[in-house]
């Protein structure tokens, strides 16, 4: 059994783990349980670097709190790049010898919702008051949302895993990192 620690109570983000761990081990056992892992950044994070900074501090939080093989945090966050602002994910992944970062693709944000953000409101309560839905992110997110479905919170979430375990899944050809 491989048991893995994921920094977070949201359900979006352990099935992400879950799945992106089945598919690359589908003979193994998977154990997922989650942890409320405090990111130790703001609600609502606003640079890349921040983003980033949280899904560490996660996975350092559950490293410290439980035993498992893996240790996994994903961080949503924001940043405004010279192409216009966008939302995306961090995904930090450590076992006992090595850790990875992973990184999802950015999802363009339309002007009214990172002005909101930058005077302090938080994606997922921009996203529910614009499209009228709750708790859109621990459903689809604003990517479903932004999309129409096409991709969501978990399916991008769900690659940004898969990417990052790229070490774990070759750990011969990372070696010396």
């Amino acid at each position: 059994m491989i048991k893995i620690a994921v920094g977070s109570t949201n359900p979006i983000k352990v099935n992400a783990v879950k799945k992106a761990t089945s598919e690359i081990w589908p003979n193994q056992d998977i154990q997922c349980f989650s942890i409320k892992a405090p990111s130790a950044v703001s609600e609502q994070p606003m640079t890349s670097d921040e983003t980033l900074k949280g899904a560490v501090n996660r996975v350092k939080f559950c490293q410290q709190q439980t035993k498992a093989d893996f240790y996994v945090a994903i961080e949503g966050g924001v940043d405004n790049f010279e192409y216009g602002p966008a939302t995306f994910a961090y995904v930090v992944i450590a076992d006992h010898e090595r850790s990875s970062v992973g990184r999802s693709s950015n999802l363009p944000l339309p002007p009214v919702v990172y002005q909101a953000l930058k005077n302090g409101e938080e994606l997922g309560h921009v996203m529910d008051d614009l499209f009228t839905t709750d708790n859109v992110k621990q459903k689809e997110g604003a990517i479903g949302l932004l999309t129409n479905n096409l991709a969501t919170r978990e399916s991008v979430y769900t690659l940004a895993t898969t990417l990052a375990l790229a070490p774990f899944i070759n750990p011969d050809l990372y070696t010396g990192l």
